[in-house]
């Protein structure tokens, strides 16, 4: 089927049912995973988040009685081909709930559209803290450990130590004028300053040179790299090329994943700091879900917490549907919302938690140093805990957010 004049949609199904007649009476709860298929985030979600869902799908909703359709698209990290094919989703193919959106400018526009249709926005990719913020929507939760987090952790830990002078390269969309005004906020909160920022055109810059260089003018302590993906891992790359370490300016990836220290490799990313919600060997639970979740990924990676995210939200919204009822489920998105957010969670991926009245999913973060190649063991054996943010301190505070659903 052809969803777009633009060819935006490469479907795929996998339907899970049981035996027996009441089952097969059961209606269809149909998730559509709304992706980076083929730009600079399909490492991070991308195919290992379709196989996330369908994980979630495995593990919990034949043993529940539940019929699940998963299906696939790549919003090509333009809104309105993401807007347009959500759109066709909820007319033409009674989709019920959408998960990943690892673009925020789609996933701000998701929030409204969510709620004209009466579905689900399972927000498990999406990053601006704005998702729970003043442009919230009831029927949306979010999942993603975002950027008011990240910039918590990462560059909190980084301006404690001392960094002062700070310098940003941010992406020219939400999702990088988000990171890059936390992180402004948290430096300054610090007694710092960011003397400077470069905003570059996403997703078609690859040359990040004269970025660099304008930032290395200003003899920063830091430079914070507000973007994520092929993105983040050029401006490390460039940035070695420019000797940035042998003139004592440091690189920090604000936005950070394991794949992406896989693709640095540890000889060039060592000692980088990034703040993820999970690994996979944190605990004998992630290491568990590893196990199921690793074969099933593309390229032989292992799961980050993108990826994570995606089960874990994709397992509670199953949940919250098999508790009210699919027929339930389907006929009000903002019902089963609300049985999402009444239901403590728990997934592999996180452990307990809960979620609040804004949507947002309460976990800690955790941030983490990328090995010396002598401290790995081999393999995916890429980060050390450096330090951990409880749950209930490492999300913005509701009351601090502004969102018109959701009471301080």
């Amino acid at each position: 089927m052809d969803f777009s004049r633009r060819g935006a949609l490469a479907l795929g199904a996998a339907a899970i049912g049981g035996a027996g007649r009441a089952r097969a009476q059961a209606p269809v709860i149909r998730i559509g995973v709304m992706t980076d298929m083929s730009g600079p985030y399909r490492d991070i979600s991308g195919p290992g988040c379709v196989a996330a869902a369908r994980q979630a799908v495995q593990d919990f909703a034949a043993s529940a009685g539940l019929r699940v359709e998963i299906l696939q698209a790549d919003h090509q990290n333009k809104a309105d081909v993401g807007l347009n094919i959500v759109r066709q989703w909820f007319d033409r193919e009674e989709v019920d709930a959408v998960t990943d959106v690892n673009n925020s400018a789609i996933a701000l526009a998701l929030n409204g559209l969510a709620r004209e249709k009466n579905k689900v926005q399972l927000n498990s990719g999406g990053a601006s803290v704005d998702i729970t913020g003043p442009q919230c929507g009831p029927n949306t939760v979010h999942w993603t450990t975002d950027s008011w987090a990240n910039a918590r952790s990462t560059g909190g830990a980084l301006a404690k130590a001392g960094a002062k002078r700070w310098y940003c390269i941010t992406a020219d969309y939400a999702f990088g004028h988000s990171v890059q005004r936390e992180v402004t906020r948290v430096v300054r909160s610090f007694g710092g300053e960011v003397v400077g920022a470069s905003v570059y055109p996403f997703p078609t810059t690859t040359d990040f040179s004269s970025f660099l260089v304008s930032a290395a003018a200003t003899r920063p302590d830091v430079i914070a790299l507000c973007n994520a993906g092929t993105d983040m891992i050029n401006c490390v790359k460039q940035g070695q090329e420019f000797g940035l370490a042998g003139r004592n300016i440091r690189v920090a990836a604000m936005i950070g994943f394991i794949v992406d220290v896989h693709t640095l490799g540890l000889h060039s990313a060592q000692g980088l700091t990034l703040t993820e919600s999970s690994y996979w060997d944190l605990n004998d639970r992630t290491r568990a879900l590893t196990s199921r979740l690793q074969p099933k990924l593309p390229n032989g990676h292992w799961p980050n917490s993108v990826q994570f995210q995606c089960y874990s939200v994709v397992l509670h919204y199953l949940k919250a549907a098999a508790a009210i009822g699919p027929a339930r489920a389907k006929a009000s998105g903002l019902e089963a919302v609300q049985a999402m957010k009444a239901m403590p969670t728990d997934a592999d991926a996180f452990g307990p938690g809960r979620g609040r009245e804004d949507g947002r999913k309460l976990h800690p973060t955790y941030l983490f140093q990328a090995k010396a190649p002598a401290e790995s063991r081999g393999g995916w054996d890429y980060l050390k805990l450096v330090a951990t943010t409880p749950a209930e301190e490492a999300f913005r505070p509701v009351s601090e957010g502004g969102c018109p659903y959701a009471r301080s």
